[in-house]
């Protein structure tokens, strides 16, 4: 059987979810994870989701 819904969410996106990561600053990944920062929700990439959670990294306010 096809997978024809898989990324269907991503899709409607503003060019598919992807853009500038403000905290790595690399071009062209997913910008799919909300974090929180300060008062505000930025949304990140997947690597510094989890750099974040496992306190590698910290968000520059």
């Amino acid at each position: 059987m096809s997978k024809a819904h898989r990324g269907k969410g991503i899709r409607d996106l503003v060019s598919k979810g992807r853009g500038e990561c403000p905290v790595c600053h690399r071009e062209n990944v997913k910008i799919l994870y909300e974090q929180e920062a300060g008062e505000k929700k930025i949304k990140i990439c997947k690597t510094c989701k989890a750099a974040i959670k496992h306190g590698k990294k910290a968000i520059a306010s």
